[in-house]
């Protein structure tokens, strides 16, 4: 028993020193791929490991929480691998505003995700995106409607919100609005906003990475056929509405964007061009673009602004003065943004405190460069991290609370060259301040409203209910 005790403990030894070797080697040829191509003044970062790079240090929840960390640690331009993918990160508000303002010649190139590639098939129209103020608020008059039903009870504002920033994209591109409980345009929208997606939006930066550096592994996973079943729900419904759009096509008077693109499109077919980018596959994704970005963004940044607004009643107060004293009962118009300064203001706030795509998307550079001294090589995928630069103790006088006197200027007007503002926030919001007092629900106080971000997309509120209570 002794020998064979003996035979099995050199063998399990045997097999352990094996093993690492194996490891060993594993990872100095992972690490000679890492450094095969390493310039002595590349960023600092975290060392990676072999194929998994930096992963299992980063928080994949809250990516940007580990960013922040990494950027206490290594400074304002650093390294991380992403699996064997290497990228920067650029933090702070120096740095990025260098970066994508003073050398957008270098760093200003998207880097796209290879699901969203996939879903679009290389198509990208690229038109303009300017609203129409007319379309803007009839919607935010509609969305006043809505809250008015409520008669001053708590309720989640969640869905009016996504259906009133929906339907001003629908005016815009289908030229027409969708009543709140039309079945065609709940689908659409519902598509966007429901459960399944959101349990999808919970996990984004870990499987859109997965995906970019796996994508034959996870073409098979359950939440890209979700992505790629509702990709083809939206492209059926929208094959259908540009059936009609274009049996009902008047080319001296177009309604909305697609029968622009539609009119551009016969014009090139009549002169005879092929190969150009006005087609059916190219109009399908410029909509769904629009919708997917546009949708979510505004929503969320409008359901934090009204947050806001009930956990600060004091601000609240300050907003509904100010409406009352210049805009009185009328329709609020974008003319009058000059006029309502600490309005703008508490909007830029909005945007800043909600700080609702903390990461950025990722860019890539054009060419070699030196950066604050870090080499970066061409084709590198570069991260902006935006939550640095909404939360710079160096820029911002107290940039950890609700303070809309940030942007003011000595005069108390808000300074233009910080101007975050959009048409449609402005409108929307200012309207719906014009018309109603937001408070919390029966037996919660202002302390109680919870400012939590729920991690997805971008980053919403947690699910709550306010109490509008008409003013008019």
């Amino acid at each position: 028993m002794g020998m064979l005790d003996t035979l099995l403990q050199d063998s399990i030894s045997l097999s352990l020193f094996v093993g690492l070797v194996i490891l060993l080697l594993v990872y100095f040829n992972a690490s000679s791929i890492f450094s095969s191509q390493w310039h002595k003044n590349e960023p600092p970062g975290p060392t990676p490991l072999p194929f998994l790079g930096n992963m299992l240090q980063i928080d994949l929840k809250k990516p940007y929480k580990t960013f922040m960390e990494f950027y206490k640690k290594y400074g304002s331009v650093f390294t991380v691998h992403l699996g064997p993918k290497k990228v920067v990160v650029l933090a702070g508000y120096r740095t990025v505003k260098e970066a994508l303002v003073n050398h957008d010649d270098v760093f200003g190139d998207r880097d796209p995700m290879l699901i969203f590639q996939e879903l679009s098939q290389g198509h990208d129209f690229g038109m303009g995106k300017k609203a129409c103020e007319d379309k803007i608020i009839e919607e935010s008059q509609h969305l006043t409607e809505v809250f008015k039903k409520q008669k001053g009870k708590a309720f989640d504002t969640t869905q009016s919100i996504c259906y009133a920033v929906s339907n001003i994209i629908c005016s815009m591109v289908y030229g027409s609005r969708f009543e709140y409980d039309d079945p065609e345009f709940t689908s659409m929208v519902n598509r966007i906003t429901k459960e399944h997606l959101f349990v999808l939006r919970k996990t984004f930066f870990s499987i859109s990475q997965a995906y970019n550096l796996f994508p034959t592994l996870f073409k098979r996973i359950a939440n890209r056929r979700i992505i790629l079943e509702m990709n083809a729900a939206n492209q059926k419904q929208n094959s259908a509405l540009f059936s009609h759009l274009k049996e009902t096509l008047n080319p001296q008077m177009c309604r909305g964007l697609v029968d622009a693109f539609l009119v551009q499109k016969q014009k090139l077919e009549d002169a005879g061009v092929i190969n150009s980018q006005f087609h059916d596959d190219n109009l399908f994704t410029t909509v769904f673009n629009l919708f997917a970005a546009g949708t979510e963004t505004t929503s969320t940044t409008l359901r934090w602004g009204l947050l806001f607004m009930a956990k600060f009643p004091q601000i609240q107060d300050k907003v509904q003065e100010e409406l009352r004293r210049v805009i009185g009962d009328r329709q609020v118009q974008v003319a009058d943004r000059k006029n309502l300064p600490y309005t703008d203001a508490v909007i830029h706030e909005t945007q800043r405190m909600a700080n609702i795509i903390p990461t950025s998307l990722p860019h890539k550079t054009t060419r070699d460069v030196t950066f604050q001294g870090h080499f970066i090589r061409k084709e590198t995928t570069v991260y902006p991290l935006l939550m640095s630069v909404l939360c710079d103790e160096s820029e911002w006088e107290k940039p950890h609370s609700f303070y809309p006197p940030l942007f003011l200027d000595r005069d108390g007007k808000v300074c233009l060259g910080e101007s975050l503002a959009r048409m449609e926030l402005f409108i929307v919001f200012s309207t719906l301040l014009q018309h109603f007092r937001f408070s919390p629900p029966p037996g919660v106080s202002e302390d109680e409203l919870d400012l939590t971000p729920q991690m997805g997309l971008t980053l919403s509120p947690l699910p709550h209910e306010l109490c509008a209570a008409s003013r008019m």
